[in-house]
């Protein structure tokens, strides 16, 4: 792996194996990514901590890897076993970490209990790309919308990219005026994905926007002068190139 390349963090409004079986665009995207570095069969690491490591969650992801050659791992913080010997070094040799869904209040608090959030930083900084959808996507960011409990709320994340963020933008739409009321009470500017959407940073810029599904759309959120202002990112649709699924 190429570890001068700048840290990328590829942050799903929701999608990827876990919610968008049989469409593997946005997965494919990242290990695109991955492969313009690896010399050999990209090394991805699976987190499923905001599941609570849900054993169903791993076999899922083992299948859908192993299947797109890959070297599969994950690593378990609510099993004895941890699935890996030396966990930050483990974290630092791999092409990709992907972080699955769930509840993002629990995994932050997992992973610094274990000091995941510091390795993660770590790897993140040596140029392992960061992924992930739903609480996946959400871990990254300063701040942003959290519904997994219930009512959305505010969360404070890694704070690796310094922006706010909410997913399944148009799946769950109390996050919108949840999220609003927020940006006007002083949370930070962010983004906010519709589920078929990946906003990809290079560094803390945002790079790329693009979509599993063509009519998927992510959007530019901030405050001004008391309102806030919504701007759509017109994402690159990843099927476009394949008449088949540019046709559904």
């Amino acid at each position: 792996m190429d570890r001068r390349a700048r840290p990328q963090i590829v942050a799903f409004g929701g999608g990827g194996f876990s919610t968008e079986p049989g469409n593997p665009l946005l997965d494919d995207y990242v290990l695109s990514l991955a492969r313009r570095r690896a010399a050999e069969r990209p090394k991805v690491c699976f987190l499923p901590t905001a599941s609570g490591d849900a054993d169903h969650y791993v076999v899922r992801f083992y299948r859908t890897f192993c299947e797109s050659d890959c070297e599969s791992s994950h690593v378990s913080l609510f099993r004895r076993a941890a699935g890996v010997g030396d966990v930050e070094a483990h974290l630092v040799s791999r092409d990709v970490i992907y972080v699955g869904g769930g509840s993002v209040l629990s995994l932050l608090g997992a992973w610094k209990a274990h000091g995941l959030d510091a390795m993660l930083r770590r790897a993140w900084e040596a140029g392992v790309i960061l992924c992930g959808g739903s609480a996946g996507s959400l871990c990254w960011f300063t701040s942003g919308v959290t519904a997994f409990h219930g009512s959305p709320e505010r969360y404070d994340g890694l704070g690796l990219l310094p922006w706010s963020n909410c997913v399944h933008y148009d799946a769950e739409p109390e996050r919108d005026g949840a999220y609003r009321r927020m940006l006007a009470d002083g949370m930070p500017q962010g983004y906010a994905a519709e589920d078929g959407t990946a906003l990809h940073f290079e560094g803390a810029r945002l790079s790329r926007v693009v979509s599993s599904r063509p009519a998927a759309r992510a959007y530019r959120m901030r405050a001004r002068g008391g309102r806030v202002e919504r701007r759509t990112l017109m994402p690159d649709y990843l099927g476009a190139a394949d008449p088949a699924r540019a046709a559904a």
